[in-house]
């Protein structure tokens, strides 16, 4: 799937999985030293257009007791941002007509990612937002230098509703420079720092202002705004994990050892991934011959399931509203389309039913 697409985004981000109350062994604190979990780290590939295209590595770990001096044994939680750099490093040779994109949020603004990913001569792109107002070799404050003189141009975006916040339209103006950034020993980082600034917004509502960090050279507004899209693709790894935690529901896991829980959390994070998938497409693709993404026993179930009889080419999001009915979608005028909790209940159900018919064609034979 990556070798079709010109330019992939591999997005990296970290969720913490609560199992408080359960006696599974292995398992540390969370943001509180009280709480017991554990944490997911995945790289998650999607297309420009925000196509989920599966998970391509993951860290899973557990946290430390501090002791009595406040420590924490083990290696740097840090690391796993570079090390994700480092397998995605070792990934590009395979895909040479495609680029690939490391896209992660504020705790990835570290120089020493960025100084790896220059050591290794950047044979994937980074992009992070930063966190740091660091001091440039000049003296002069990163971020105040990025916007100095007049902004490149302009770009507008719909902003989706959010709990507290209506959905909204966006109008952000840009800047873009090219700087070094001080590495340590008398080495330097170049990058381009971006700042995207909404103007114009709403009384009462704060300007949303993104500070972008990347290897890659843009001194365009068209360049620019390529890559302020590429970084809101972002949220994909965010409804990865809605879907993770509140579809495939992994933190009411019972496994006894945190072993067992990374096995399984291995596999429910692909099933996270066709679940994703499915609620893009079915959103952005909904006329798509529903064949392309089941099985015409599972089409056929999802049918059965509902009292219905089987149309011959049914659409993608027919079938999945058939599917998440059967997981407790009410379909409602108002309800909107199918979220992942809905399909993820369905889904298992169709699959029962596709086995059973499966077994009736079997046992007819």
């Amino acid at each position: 799937r990556m070798a079709e697409q010109s330019v992939v985004l591999c997005l990296q981000d970290t969720t913490e999985l609560d199992f408080n109350g359960q006696q599974a062994r292995g398992l540390g604190p969370l943001s509180y030293e009280a709480q017991r979990g554990m944490y997911v780290h995945p790289t998650y590939a999607v297309t420009t257009a925000r196509e989920p295209l599966g998970i391509l590595d993951v860290w899973m770990w557990a946290r430390a007791l501090r002791d009595t001096n406040g420590q924490r044994g083990g290696p740097k939680e840090s690391l796993r941002w570079i090390e994700g750099y480092e397998r995605l490093a070792e990934l590009a040779p395979r895909l040479p007509a495609t680029r690939l994109v490391y896209v992660a949020d504020r705790e990835a603004d570290m120089l020493p990612l960025m100084a790896r990913a220059q050591q290794l001569d950047c044979p994937v792109d980074w992009l992070v937002r930063a966190a740091h107002n660091r001091c440039l070799p000049n003296s002069e404050k990163l971020w105040p230098h990025a916007t100095e003189g007049a902004p490149l141009g302009e770009i507008e975006f719909a902003l989706a509703a959010r709990p507290g916040a209506k959905a909204r339209i966006v109008r952000q103006q840009l800047w873009a420079r090219r700087v070094e950034l001080n590495a340590g020993k008398g080495k330097v980082v170049t990058a381009t720092c971006i700042v995207a600034r909404e103007h114009g917004a709403p009384a009462g509502v704060k300007p949303i202002e993104w500070r972008l960090l990347t290897n890659r050279v843009a001194t365009s507004a068209a360049e620019v705004a390529e890559l302020i899209d590429w970084y809101r693709a972002r949220w994909e790894i965010e409804m990865l994990f809605n879907v993770l935690k509140n579809g495939c529901k992994v933190e009411e896991l019972q496994l006894g050892t945190i072993e067992r829980i990374e096995r399984a959390l291995a596999l429910y994070l692909v099933v996270a991934w066709r679940i994703a998938y499915l609620v893009r497409m079915g959103r952005t693709c909904p006329n798509l011959d529903a064949h392309l993404f089941f099985d015409p026993d599972e089409i056929r179930g999802a049918y059965l399931l509902n009292k219905l009889r089987p149309q011959p080419n049914p659409a993608l999001n027919e079938v999945i509203r058939l599917i998440a009915r059967a997981g407790g979608f009410l379909g409602r005028k108002g309800d909107g389309e199918p979220g992942a909790k809905t399909l993820w209940e369905g889904l298992r159900d169709v699959r029962a039913s596709a086995l059973t018919l499966q077994a009736l064609r079997e046992l007819g034979d």
